[in-house]
């Protein structure tokens, strides 16, 4: 989420300042809303977006529903956040599929927005839903876009319908037309139609784009945007409606570098849906657009449900109901942590992964530095060892790891470094696994810790062989003690009978108060300073 992230840090630094503050004066509002006006117009925000954005922001603001906030900085927090959400369409749009398939998903954009690699991503989020998509070849003018088609359907797993070679040759009208009859006698529910594109917008594109449509009756008219080509995002988008109108929009590069922010113009200037969002190179690098969680993670709140959505696709449950149990029986191998670190990677950039956790703006130079080819240096370093090694790293003596230093073109040192975190690793997940609160390295033991309550049986045993009382306080512990010493029973409520202030409880048996002795007169008198 590159292209947010010069937003992210000026709003994230506009509310550091806010919850200085313990109550907000209108002066306060007005300061914090002129910061959130130049971080969205340096953003390439809609003007008129920015406007409308920062006047809800400040009305709501100066209302009562923040003067009577316990905490009025949290408070404005939140109301940004709820305005973000709304310019970016408010809640989240899913594909409108046909009753009677196939459904008919036309793509709509300027040449170089990335529509024909994200026909591709499309049809492979399809795939995993459990549709059967076919891709349409009707951009027939830009060079090679046919071929990448075909080899963008090669790597998604999807068959593409390409009667014509395209480099100006064909009519991407009946092309299109003859993929939606192709879809329907082979079965496919879904048909995504690829268009060409122009540089800019002109008239020629226009017509070409409504003959597609009229000629195929699509289902969804999808409008990808370049999320880097700033204020133009509206200009293109307001001509594509007119000319076309379509149903919904997609994101792409969110990965760039560039402002981006213009693209959050689109959902409020057109009113039409963002859908998807596109995230990087990779044909998995592709996601459902859901505006709560882009503006939790524009103001760095994190997007916890998305993590966990992407976690739960590359881990296999019944794997980690096993690999638990071998936690907690001692059998957890490299082998074991080798499939783990598999399919962590299985679900995608990590640092992508750690950028949606709460606070990760705050971490950027630790996840800039995050290299993750560690992980495939660690699993060249474990497949270098043979099954028994992988089993038992007792077996690892000093010419094994020299062996498998080379084999996997590392040093000894790393070798040796991996085994001594894995063996930690293993024994403090062995320690979470059976209820105990594990011991970090570097940090003392946990209050309360121990796999059993061992806090707690050490606790009795010191009672036990003191012998005494552990009463915390002194006059409650001096008539315990001597009730110990006469062999009487500690009674709950009997511990410290009124009148014993001092500690001077009542006879033996519970008669009159003994008469102090000289010497303990003597004493008191010492402690008053007589």
């Amino acid at each position: 989420m590159a292209t947010f992230g010069n937003l992210s840090d000026r709003l994230a630094e506009t509310f550091k300042n806010l919850r200085t503050k313990g109550k907000l004066s209108a002066a306060d509002v007005d300061g914090t809303v002129r910061e959130i006006r130049r971080a969205l117009l340096d953003a390439d925000v809609s003007l008129d977006v920015v406007k409308q954005f920062t006047s809800h922001v400040r009305e709501r603001a100066l209302g009562d529903e923040v003067n009577k906030a316990l905490n009025p900085a949290q408070q404005v927090v939140q109301i940004v956040n709820e305005e973000l959400v709304a310019i970016l369409g408010g809640q989240q749009r899913r594909l409108q599929f046909a009753k009677n398939p196939p459904t008919v998903i036309m793509l709509a954009g300027l040449q170089g927005a990335g529509k024909t690699t994200l026909a591709g991503k499309l049809a492979k989020h399809l795939v995993k839903e459990g549709h059967t998509p076919l891709l349409v070849a009707s951009d027939l003018q830009r060079p090679n876009a046919v071929n990448q088609l075909q080899v963008v359907g090669q790597q998604a797993g999807v068959p593409v319908f390409a009667p014509e070679p395209g480099n100006g040759v064909g009519d991407p009208v009946k092309v299109a037309k003859a993929g939606v009859d192709q879809a329907r006698r082979a079965q496919h529910d879904v048909v995504i139609i690829d268009t060409a594109g122009r540089l800019g917008v002109d008239a020629e594109m226009m017509k070409q784009a409504a003959n597609i449509r009229k000629a195929t009756d699509p289902d969804e008219v999808l409008f990808v945007i370049d999320a880097m080509i700033g204020q133009d995002a509206v200009t293109t988008a307001k001509a594509f409606q007119e000319g076309v109108d379509f149903t919904g929009v997609v994101l792409s590069k969110l990965d760039g570098d560039a402002r981006g922010g213009a693209a959050l113009s689109v959902a409020s200037v057109t009113g039409r849906p963002i859908i998807f969002a596109s995230t990087g190179e990779g044909l998995d690098d592709f996601e459902a657009f859901h505006p709560d969680r882009m503006a939790s993670r524009i103001l760095d709140l994190g997007d916890i449900l998305t993590l966990i959505e992407q976690a739960q696709q590359a881990f296999d449950e019944e794997e980690a109901l096993k690999v638990a149990e071998k936690l907690a029986t001692e059998q957890f191998t490299l082998e074991d942590f080798l499939a783990q670190m598999q399919q962590l990677r299985g679900a995608g950039s990590i640092k992508k992964m750690l950028g949606m956790l709460p606070g990760a703006g705050g971490m950027k130079q630790q996840l800039e530095n995050f290299d993750e080819r560690e992980i495939v240096r660690t699993e060249a370093i474990i497949q270098s060892m043979t099954p028994a090694e992988r089993k038992n790293t007792k077996l690892l003596n000093g010419s094994r790891r020299l062996r498998i230093a080379r084999g996997a073109g590392m040093t000894v040192t790393d070798v040796n470094q991996l085994v001594q975190r894995f063996e930690q690793a293993a024994k403090m997940m062995k320690t979470v696994a059976r209820g105990g609160m594990p011991q970090i390295p570097g940090m003392g033991p946990m209050p309360g810790g121990g796999a059993h309550g061992g806090g707690k049986r050490q606790a009795a045993k010191n009672k036990k062989k003191s012998g005494g009382s552990r009463s915390g306080n002194p006059a409650k512990r001096a008539t315990e003690n001597q009730a110990i010493a006469e062999g009487r029973p500690l009674t709950p409520g009997a511990a410290a009978p009124a009148g014993s202030g001092f500690g001077l409880g009542l006879g033996a048996k519970g008669g009159a108060a003994p008469t102090p002795s000289a010497e303990d007169l003597a004493t008191m008198q010492k402690l008053l300073g007589r």
